[in-house]
């Protein structure tokens, strides 16, 4: 192995090191309590070999913003899969959602820690843009296959019943059972589906 290979390697080993400390610091104390120094502190690394990799916590958290928005397109991918129906397609991309914000909380907080990501972030973070993709193709296809201001309303609108019922549910304000909120979500859909020609 060249020794130029070697050294791509080891910095490439050294970058995963890193965003596994923090993705460990994270789930066991929360995204607040991740700092460049006690990442190095974690893994054994200087503070400058840390800095080498990422200019600072931000740069952290848009690698993770990242990986989440590909783990949310690929459930959200494998849900759509299921049925060949559009509107099914958003009830399954829907539960998946939900799904995912439940059992990936760290990262969806991250993810949306100031709400949804607008478009000129959409355009940034590749991964946030494909997420959006799979969700207008469904609704392209419900809106009679074209792409128009009112699928870039309903899109908003989807996102915004999506996010906002899973953030209700992090939080617990309603403190329903899970059987409750199913419902909740479900009717949300359902109610927007039925009007998405409105």
């Amino acid at each position: 192995m060249a020794v130029t290979e070697r050294r791509l390697k080891q910095r490439e080993q050294q970058k995963e090191s890193i965003l596994e400390a923090a993705r460990a610091i994270m789930l066991k104390e929360g995204w607040t309590a991740v700092s460049i120094r006690k990442i190095a502190d974690v893994i054994g690394y200087s503070l400058p070999v840390v800095y080498n990799h990422f200019e600072n916590k931000d740069a952290i958290m848009e690698d993770f913003i990242r990986h989440g928005f590909i783990l949310l397109g690929d459930a959200a991918l494998a849900a759509k899969a299921q049925s060949a129906d559009p509107a099914q397609q958003l009830k399954l991309i829907a539960i998946a959602y939900y799904e995912f914000a439940l059992s990936h909380r760290e990262y969806y907080q991250i993810m949306f820690g100031l709400g949804v990501p607008n478009c000129d972030r959409a355009k940034e973070i590749a991964e946030i843009g494909r997420f959006g993709d799979i969700i207008i193709a469904a609704l392209k296809q419900l809106q009679g296959g074209e792409c128009s201001p009112q699928t870039t309303l309903k899109f908003h609108t989807f996102w915004s019943i999506l996010h906002g019922l899973s953030s209700i549910n992090m939080i617990n304000l309603t403190a329903a059972p899970d059987e409750l909120q199913q419902k909740v979500l479900q009717d949300a859909i359902q109610g927007f589906i039925m009007n998405i020609n409105n």
